[in-house]
């Protein structure tokens, strides 16, 4: 089997899954968003599952590169690089992390129907908690496991939020100022007190 042309299809799967949303993954759209003599996607994952399957191990290759190239840099300082660092993946979500984030919100709507795509998922979710609480801890802040699941729940909630791009609920929800949105955040979790 051809690795090239397999992640080839792969990452084709991911466009066609967020663009043309979880009914709109076939083989045939595939093929075409790869660019492949038709019935190529098929030969390769022969169900849907095993397409699905495959965009949803490709996601997690993506994620973990991601988070390795992260690792290799220095974790934010203070709560101004904290800031920073969730500002930098608020814009990440509408600018090139979008298509990557519409199929990975597709394959978890999936996943509440088979669970072993809910399985094949959790790794991504799971790793996030870790990760922004050791991430708000080289902050300085003074993190426990509850503070640091708020951060990254409310992190997660504003996913959806941002990829509708609805203006009234940007609005309501204070996404429509990215660095006042995260400010709040972590001044509703982690207090400063008033300047004197």
């Amino acid at each position: 089997m051809n690795r090239d042309r397999r992640d080839r299809l792969r990452d084709a799967a991911i466009t066609v899954l967020a663009e043309a949303g979880g009914r709109g993954l076939t083989h045939r759209a595939v093929d075409a968003a790869a660019e492949v003599p038709p019935g190529t996607a098929k030969n390769y994952f022969p169900t849907r599952d095993a397409l699905l399957r495959a965009v949803a191990e490709r996601c997690l290759e993506q994620y973990r590169e991601i988070m390795a190239h992260l690792a290799a840099g220095p974790g934010p300082t203070g709560r101004e690089g904290l800031v920073a660092m969730l500002r930098a993946l608020i814009a990440d979500v509408a600018g090139p992390g979008r298509p990557r984030l519409l199929a990975y919100l597709e394959l978890q709507t999936e996943a509440a129907r088979r669970p072993w795509l809910a399985a094949l998922l959790d790794p991504i979710a799971a790793h996030d908690f870790a990760g922004f609480e050791a991430a708000q801890r080289a902050a300085g802040l003074p993190v426990t496991p509850q503070r640091a699941a708020v951060v990254t729940l409310a992190m997660h909630a504003a996913i959806p939020h941002l990829l509708a791009g609805g203006p009234g609920t940007l609005a309501a929800a204070g996404l429509d100022a990215p660095d006042r949105f995260v400010r709040a955040l972590l001044q509703a979790v982690y207090p400063e007190p008033p300047d004197e």
